[in-house]
């Protein structure tokens, strides 16, 4: 089996780490009401996607 030969540094330990990052869901602009919404999803403002009503708001 194999042992790696020098211990991994703190630094390099935290270098590989910071690319665990949080990141923001792919958000685009309704073109019914121009709200932020998620992309390939129903807009929860207007309730309409691609361009079609699909749910009915009050």
């Amino acid at each position: 089996m194999a042992v790696p030969f020098r211990r991994t540094s703190k630094t390099r330990k935290r270098q590989r780490r910071a690319n665990y990052k949080i990141e923001v869901p792919g958000m685009v602009k309704c073109p019914d009401c121009g709200e932020m919404k998620l992309s390939h999803r129903v807009c929860k403002h207007c309730g309409s996607y691609k361009g079609e009503t699909v749910i009915e708001k009050d």
